[in-house]
C-alpha cells in the first residue's frame, strides 16, 4: 500500500485506494476518490464525468467519496436510480462466518464480493456495520456507459 503524507495538513493519504482501471469490458473506480477528484482525474472517462455532473451531483457534493456515497445510498436517491440504470456493481469486503475443518466453532473470514448496487442498497446500514462491510470499488460496464444518454 502506497502511503503519502500531506505536509500541509499532516494527513496520511492512501493512494492505492484511488485508482481508475479498465479492462476490455468495464471500468473500476477506487472507492476513496471523491467526486470532485474524479471530475479532475485524467483517466476517468469523459462520459462518466458528464454523468457525475448531470445526475450524481443532484443529491451529493463534490467532496463526497464514492465509498461513503455508496455505503449510505438509498433507493429513493436520484443517484441510486442512475447507478441502477448503468448496471453498476460494488466490490465490497465483508466478514462472514466459515466452518473450520478441525475445530467445532466457526471463525470469521474476510471475503470480497462483487454485487449489484441495488442489492447493496437492500442491506441496511446496521447490517453493513455489523458485518464490517467496506466499499472497495465501483465497477461500471463500458457498454452500459457507452449506451447511457446524457
Amino acid at each position: 500500500m502506497t502511503k503519502f503524507i500531506d505536509s500541509l495538513s499532516d494527513k496520511t493519504t492512501y493512494a492505492d485506494f484511488k485508482y481508475v482501471m479498465q479492462d476490455t469490458g468495464s471500468y473500476a473506480f477506487g472507492a476513496r476518490y471523491t467526486y470532485g477528484e474524479l471530475m479532475s482525474a485524467d483517466p476517468a472517462p469523459f462520459k462518466f464525468r458528464a454523468i457525475i455532473e448531470h445526475y450524481i451531483y443532484k443529491d451529493t457534493l463534490p467532496e463526497t467519496s464514492l465509498e461513503s456515497h455508496l455505503y449510505y445510498m438509498t433507493p429513493d436517491m436520484f443517484s441510486a436510480r442512475t447507478y441502477c440504470e448503468l448496471g453498476a456493481k460494488v466490490k465490497i469486503g465483508i466478514d462472514e462466518q466459515a466452518a473450520s475443518l478441525f475445530r467445532k466453532k466457526k471463525r470469521i473470514v474476510r471475503k470480497e464480493r462483487l454485487i449489484k448496487v441495488e442489492d447493496f442498497m437492500e442491506m441496511d446500514v446496521a447490517t453493513k456495520k455489523r458485518k464490517n462491510v467496506a466499499v472497495m470499488e465501483l465497477v461500471i460496464s463500458k457498454l452500459a456507459l457507452m449506451s447511457f444518454s446524457v
